[in-house]
């Protein structure tokens, strides 16, 4: 598989579980709200509001005038949540349908690093003829195409 290809399959890959995810915290709100810090107000707020932008962001991903810019948004998104995978790692906060494994937690931590990584690739410029696209790239008027 080329490059460009993988990195276009990733990024649908990663779109498609941003806006998955998102959505559990919508229908599984309960179980985020578990591992929010306990300093943070408004807990069910926050993970709606978290929720909200990891589907806009997966959907994001595959709007090619603003997939650099979701990128960007994905980063800052991950790292806002971070303190979240922190705080069920260090109190062992079980999450339904997952292994309630000390070592799990962990793994989890620096795993967060993999998804800014991830998202990081796509802050870089895409060749737009072969880039992911929800939209058809004939309706995205040409001033926006050269954006990235």
């Amino acid at each position: 598989m080329k490059k460009n290809n993988l990195k276009e399959l990733l990024r649908v890959i990663l779109a498609i579980s941003m806006i998955v995810v998102g959505v559990t915290h919508f229908t599984s709100g309960d179980q985020y709200v578990r591992i929010v810090p306990p300093q943070l107000p408004y807990p069910l707020g926050l993970v709606y509001l978290s929720g909200f932008y990891e589907i806009l962001g997966g959907i994001g991903l595959l709007v090619p005038p603003v997939s650099q810019a979701t990128a960007w948004g994905l980063i800052a998104l991950f790292i806002a949540v971070y303190p979240a995978n922190i705080n069920m790692a260090v109190n062992h906060i079980p999450i339904d349908n997952i292994p309630n494994s000390p070592w799990l937690q962990a793994i989890r931590l620096p795993f967060q690093a993999v998804f800014i990584a991830w998202a990081w690739w796509y802050t870089q410029p895409s060749d737009f003829d072969k880039q992911a696209s929800i939209i058809p790239k004939s309706l995205i008027p040409d001033k926006l195409l050269r954006l990235e």
